[in-house]
């Protein structure tokens, strides 16, 4: 029934690369499947100006697509001179995602900046983005830890993302963009390792969807987040 072949709880081939960006505090190049995120985590001493003074540290994110990351290319943002409102809806997403993890005053009076730069989208960017975000943030935190800029353990549990969607009336896990183009309904969830979760965003793009739905997709994504994670446990060497 799924244009991949693929069963409705099977998400796509997952791949977490450490290190794909030598030169950052942190990275990975994270895949679901087509999808391609390349996640750098860069440690800056201080703190934006309205910050200042608390003790607390600071994590946000930033996102962008390359012109040629889908089918036809599009123009950088930067070339437009401003951000569309998607990709300052997903940038502040993964910030608030990764901040949901992060003890603040373990991290003292430092940013982390997490840039996540699409290369190839097949959708759920936005997924990836924080899974691998998750990783990169990790390896920032360790860099960290071994010049004592921290004050113990800012990490306080994983966090990671995954889609799930009502694709020709059947709720199914992971879309790639073939689904998500047709999905009668759209959603995304984030959870932390705990299972707890950090934001769900769902929407009907035709038929409303009903409550037993709804649960059958947080089935669906509970199960594939706890996946994730153990595949960033596994990756980090946790």
């Amino acid at each position: 029934m799924r244009p991949s072949s693929r069963a409705l709880d099977q998400m796509r081939q997952i791949t977490l690369e450490r290190g794909a960006a030598p030169q950052a505090e942190g990275s990975c190049m994270v895949s679901f499947g087509s999808t391609r995120v390349l996640c750098t985590a860069s440690v800056e001493t201080g703190v934006p100006g309205w910050r200042r003074g608390q003790g607390l540290g600071w994590v946000t994110a930033e996102y962008g697509m390359l012109p040629r990351s889908t089918g036809q290319r599009t123009r950088r943002e930067a070339a437009v001179g401003k951000q569309s409102g998607r990709t300052q809806e997903i940038q502040r997403l993964i910030g608030r995602s990764l901040r949901a993890v992060t003890d603040m005053a373990a991290l003292g009076e430092n940013q982390i900046i997490i840039d996540c730069d699409v290369l190839q989208a097949d959708g759920g960017t936005r997924t990836a983005a924080i899974t691998g975000g998750y990783v990169a943030l990790c390896e920032a935190v360790s860099w960290m830890q071994a010049r004592d800029l921290t004050r113990g353990a800012p990490l306080k549990d994983h966090v990671a993302a995954v889609s799930c969607g009502i694709y020709r009336g059947m709720p199914v896990l992971d879309l790639d963009y073939l689904e998500d183009s047709e999905a009668e309904t759209d959603a995304n969830f984030v959870m932390t390792g705990a299972g707890k979760f950090v934001e769900i965003q769902g929407t009907a793009e035709g038929e409303p969807f009903s409550r037993d739905e709804l649960d059958a997709l947080m089935r669906l994504a509970t199960s594939g987040i706890g996946a994730l994670v153990a595949l960033q446990k596994e990756v980090l060497g946790q």
